[in-house]
């Protein structure tokens, strides 16, 4: 299974938790340098068994997706800054000791953001407004260690070596993945790897992920959007430490007189679960639909799925265009059409491909 194979993923998990409330970050890349050829199918089994577990660094993102402005003041203040994070340049700290401790320091001017895990606790704290928000895990029944080499591999199961080739075969159709230049990233040699989409209706020109030559570590990674010299979005170590951080960064205490959220995470059904394994998908038709395939596919949501009264505050009007059909948002890598009679339509593709899904051209 694709995700038991995805060890060398701690710094994209701390990546997510980025997106959902603090930052994604860019690329320093330093000179080429000269490494053994490899091809892309080794590679990406580099990467699939990876064992870093534990690593300390700085990490840099820089945004130029061409999201609009608004202002920092009144309801639209929060909804700012949060874009603002997509927007320019930013840096943080990240601290990751295994699956279950975590920390990200979110560098802002002035201020500071803190995204840290411990074991089930969770504590997301903003300096700027002294606010904290504390979330406790639900017991997933998880044992042992969580170290790769824990559980010894079956006879005939996936190796990392195969699950690149089945990778590799899979995206062969949609896109062409090669190793590129060698290069230096955070002071460390690293391959290469380049996704180039075969299709062009698609507003991604190119994505590249710089693999360190001697973890397999994924150190940056770098999407073009077509027809732009530079990138839209990078995000890359600037400093990487592969040893443990002190166990302390990952105990959070709210500092005196700040304002604390508490919020407890249920576990999953398991018919939550099974829809998730894809064993039931009862109704999935009737809440989405998906319109051609790989990087031009078009997902499209039926009218209602925006409920009455969710942009009361005007956002929606403030953050997008008017076109024909309906209103879009409207980015260097995505578009977003909000049709008039409700609907939405979304895709890395130009405004025309999702006028013509929604049938308002």
């Amino acid at each position: 299974m694709i995700r038991g194979r995805l060890r060398w993923l701690p710094a994209l998990a701390v990546s997510a938790a980025v997106t959902a409330g603090s930052l994604t970050w860019s690329l320093q890349a330093g000179a080429a340098t000269d490494l053994p050829a490899k091809t892309p199918e080794e590679v990406l089994a580099m990467m699939l068994d990876s064992d870093v577990r534990a690593f300390s660094g700085a990490l840099e993102q820089s945004s130029q997706l061409g999201l609009p402005e608004l202002p920092r003041t009144g309801e639209t203040a929060g909804l700012a800054s949060a874009l603002d994070l997509f927007t320019g340049t930013h840096t943080a700290r990240v601290y990751v000791d295994g699956p279950a401790k975590a920390r990200l320091q979110v560098m802002d001017r002035l201020a500071e953001r803190d995204v840290v895990r411990n074991g089930s606790d969770v504590w997301l704290y903003n300096s700027r407004d002294n606010t904290a928000a504390h979330l406790t895990l639900p017991d997933h029944g998880r044992t042992g260690t969580g170290h790769p080499q824990e559980h010894a591999v079956p006879e005939g199961a996936q190796t990392p070596d195969r699950l690149a080739h089945r990778l590799l075969a899979a995206a062969d159709a949609h896109t062409q993945v090669t190793v590129g230049p060698d290069t230096e990233v955070a002071g460390r040699d690293a391959y290469t790897l380049e996704f180039d989409p075969r299709s062009a209706d698609t507003l991604v020109g190119s994505v590249a992920i710089a693999v360190d030559s001697l973890t397999g570590l994924p150190l940056s990674v770098q999407v073009h959007a077509r027809g732009q010299q530079q990138p839209a979005f990078a995000l890359a170590f600037t400093e990487l430490q592969l040893e443990a951080p002190a166990q302390d960064l990952f105990d959070f205490t709210p500092p005196p007189g700040a304002e604390v959220q508490e919020h407890t995470l249920q576990a999953p059904s398991k018919q939550h679960r099974r829809m998730d394994d894809g064993s039931s998908r009862s109704g999935a038709a009737e809440r989405y639909t998906v319109t051609g395939e790989g990087w031009d596919a078009i997902v499209g949501l039926p009218a209602g799925s925006v409920p009455t009264g969710a942009d009361e505050s005007g956002l929606l009007e403030q953050m997008t265009q008017a076109v024909p059909g309906g209103r879009v948002l409207s980015t260097a890598l995505l578009n977003v059409l909000f049709t008039d009679d409700g609907r939405v339509f979304a895709g890395s593709v130009p405004l025309e491909r999702l006028q013509a899904a929604a049938g308002t051209r």
